[in-house]
């Protein structure tokens, strides 16, 4: 009798429990589409190959080899001229602002060289930012090199000596890669994931309603809620700063007022970020996990901390535009890494501007409809 008892009991409290997560149609949805969306984007976010290498020539005095040689990188499909200057001097630029990923340097003399049989001298050039990116792009550029090399003769015969050079991190050092990235993943932390996580509890917990009898103007309790996160965040970025030169010696060869100000602008657009999620939203647990697919998964995959961002596939990467890790992390890197100033990174701080204003306007709508 006692089994008999327990049976029904058990299967109503299944029922009532099924129930509960169908009327919580936010947290269903989130609940379904989450583990989709990792499988989606894990399975194309994770590859090694990296397509549409921008490649600059220097070609001090052009000549059919030469001439020859830049074709081949043409008529490939894996890479993309972006052009050809007769010194170095005309190609730094490209790399500082991220325009160009590989040059290739033609020594002189390069066609008499090849056909008298004495070694052709070349350079080849590369953005090491991401050390394995950059090693990977000096193998495809090498394998193009001697494809042509095996065109001309047989082996020996023709000679093409390539020489190697990284630039921005000679050492290969993974950690100088990581850490710009993952100073940008802490900033979307703490202010997108916990703001989101603070407003939904308040609105969970009823207290936001006290609002409605308060003088207060919706962007002034936006204010008051995200701004304490907003000064966290900012010691935050002091202290990742401070672990990058003293333990893992990062370089910084640029201007911290520059990037401490950046990141004050990428967390004010993570909190705008977070702020929207929670007032569209009914639930903490939703904005949570709304936070995470809208925030965190975006950042880790889809912004190049981690991988290349032309690697993606060519319908992929236009969905990174929207991702604000993305523009965070290129002006990091840029400030750190390469030592570039606003004069480079205007267009990225612009697009964080933009996304400010589009997601604050957006929050300061919802909150108040929220409100009403």
């Amino acid at each position: 009798m006692a089994t008999r008892t327990r049976s029904p009991a058990l299967r109503a409290f299944m029922v009532k429990e099924l129930r509960h997560i169908l009327r919580d149609r936010q947290t269903l949805l989130i609940l379904l589409l989450l583990p989709l969306a990792q499988v989606i984007v894990f399975g194309f976010a994770l590859r090694t190959d990296v397509n549409d290498i921008r490649v600059a020539f220097v070609d001090a005095a052009p000549d059919h080899a030469t001439a020859a040689l830049r074709g081949r990188f043409a008529g490939n499909g894996r890479f993309q001229v972006v052009g050809t200057a007769p010194t170095t001097t005309a190609v730094e630029p490209l790399f500082r602002r991220g325009q160009a990923d590989v040059a290739i340097v033609f020594g002189p003399r390069f066609a008499e060289r090849l056909a008298d049989g004495t070694p052709a001298q070349l350079l080849l050039v590369s953005d090491a930012s991401d050390p394995n990116t950059g090693s990977r792009m000096q193998a495809y550029a090498r394998a193009v090199i001697a494809g042509y090399q095996a065109e001309l003769g047989p082996a020996g015969a023709v000679q093409i000596v390539p020489s190697t050079r990284m630039r921005f991190n000679p050492t290969l050092e993974s950690v100088n890669l990581f850490v710009p990235g993952l100073i940008a993943l802490v900033l979307t932390l703490v202010s997108a994931l916990m703001s989101a996580i603070s407003l939904s509890r308040e609105k969970e917990r009823g207290t936001l309603e006290i609002l409605l009898v308060s003088p207060l103007r919706p962007w002034q309790i936006i204010v008051g809620k995200v701004l304490p996160y907003l000064l966290l965040a900012s010691a935050n970025v002091v202290t990742a700063l401070l672990a990058a030169w003293i333990v893992f010696r990062v370089p910084f060869r640029g201007s911290l007022a520059l990037l401490l100000g950046a990141s004050v602008l990428y967390s004010m657009v993570a909190l705008a970020l977070g702020v929207l999620i929670a007032a569209r939203t009914s639930s903490q647990r939703a904005a949570m996990l709304g936070a995470l697919v809208g925030t965190m998964l975006p950042s880790t995959l889809l912004s190049g901390m981690i991988f290349p961002i032309a690697s993606l596939p060519g319908w992929l990467q236009p969905v990174t535009v929207v991702v604000p890790a993305r523009w965070f992390i290129l002006i990091s890197r840029g400030i750190m890494l390469k030592g570039v100033g606003i004069a480079h990174l205007w267009q990225e701080l612009l697009v964080l501007v933009v996304m400010l204003v589009l997601f604050l306007a957006l929050a300061i709508r919802s909150f108040k409809a929220r409100l009403a």
